[in-house]
């Protein structure tokens, strides 16, 4: 009798560097994890292993996924310098991690500081790279990262047809680069097609918090950031979006904001809010496991700040959203999105517009809701090479 082919098993590495890269890759996990022909291995990293920023490392587990590495490569202080030595010492520690685990492919994510580590690091030891959601704009240091991982990356997995051309014209070979959709999308559809709602009681215990805060009740969901571009700015900014948040005094969930260069003075300015404003009306956060945050979105009267949950999932989701300031300018959206500048007044009034409004149609902008399984399965058959085909 002939003997069965030996199938070899690919190890594809997915690097997980803050509570944003771990929603935007789950699904991806997942669909690797439950492939016959790949092997799963984690490192989680940066922001993603620090408590002030939510734990995600701890999410990770909880969520069935083993971690065969930590990197520990958060330099305090939240400012510019930190975050380019953070990106440094990143670059110092993965190369180790990536001998020791010997991947076949090495999965990096969108824009971040910790995915320019990853990728430089990949490109070097000549390890395949694939990048997801590359060849989209949207201003500051994060498309500029964006752009240059991109060139670094040998597999390309873009969100829209709009970035998947803009990546062709940066001279990537067109066979390399798969129309996917956006994996944050994925888990999204299936809670939407499950209509799932998160119940009041099922919300205070997963947060282990009491109060009177009625999920029923029309909320608000906040998530700003710091613009890496405007640093210095951001205690002046958020403290604009506090104050029409005031006015409103809506029942208010927020997130505080990222690791990046002036986080603490996002922070500083909303805990100055909290020191001088009564606000029993908002609650503040560090994390959410991702489900929730989604339930939390599709729930909500609106979501205000600069995150790019109000641009890829709310706009699947069709719920309304008041996009704040410059982090996510050029980037491809929904019908949904309102934007707005760092002015109270400005804020208020397209928060009411968009309450008013109520909820807009569903748009697959970013993807349909199977981008996981997808990639997966390219991830098993592609070719896997570092050699960058001449196309210019």
């Amino acid at each position: 009798m002939k003997e069965a082919r030996r199938v070899l098993v690919r190890k594809i590495c997915v690097v997980v560097g803050s509570r944003a890269n771990y929603s935007s890759i789950k699904s991806v996990m997942q669909a690797i994890k439950d492939h016959p022909d790949l092997e799963l291995q984690v490192v989680a990293g940066a922001s993603a292993l620090l408590d002030r920023y939510g734990m995600v490392s701890e999410v990770l587990e909880t969520d069935g996924f083993k971690i065969n590495a930590r990197v520990y490569m958060i330099i305090e202080g939240e400012t510019p310098a930190t975050m380019a030595k953070s990106t440094g010492l990143g670059l110092v520690e993965l190369p180790t991690v990536f001998e020791i685990l010997k991947p076949d492919v090495v999965i990096t994510v969108g824009d971040r500081f910790e995915t320019m580590a990853t990728a430089i690091a990949a490109a070097y030891m000549n390890i395949p790279l694939a990048h997801t959601m590359g060849g989209e704009v949207s201003g500051t240091i994060d498309e500029s990262v964006r752009h240059a991982v991109t060139k670094l990356a040998h597999i390309h997995f873009p969100a829209s047809d709009e970035a998947r051309e803009r990546i062709i014209r940066l001279g990537e070979d067109p066979s390399t680069v798969y129309m996917v959709g956006c994996p944050r999308i994925d888990l999204v559809g299936e809670i939407a097609r499950n209509n799932e709602k998160l119940s009041e009681q099922t919300w205070l215990e997963a947060e282990g918090v009491g109060g009177d805060f009625n999920l029923d009740d029309p909320f608000l969901v906040v998530s700003q950031h710091p613009v890496t571009s405007e640093y210095g700015q951001g205690e002046r900014q958020i403290t604009e979006t506090l104050i029409a948040i005031n006015e409103l005094k809506m029942p208010t969930i927020m997130l505080w904001p990222n690791a990046d260069a002036g986080s603490e003075d996002v922070a500083r300015g909303m805990r100055k809010f909290r020191e001088h404003h009564t606000h029993d009306y908002i609650r503040f956060y560090k994390n959410f496991p991702v489900e929730i945050f989604v339930r939390l979105m599709m729930d909500c009267a609106c979501m205000i700040g600069n995150s790019s949950a109000a641009i890829r999932e709310s706009a699947y989701l069709g719920v309304p959203a008041v996009n704040v300031g410059t982090r996510q300018k050029g980037r491809q959206r929904g019908s949904n999105v309102i934007d707005v500048g760092y002015d109270n007044e400005e804020i208020l009034g397209a928060i009411q517009t968009q309450i008013s409004h109520g909820r807009y149609p569903s748009e697959e902008t970013y993807g349909d809701g199977h981008t996981g399984s997808r990639i997966a399965q390219i991830l098993a058959s592609c070719k896997l090479t570092t050699q960058k085909m001449l196309t210019y």
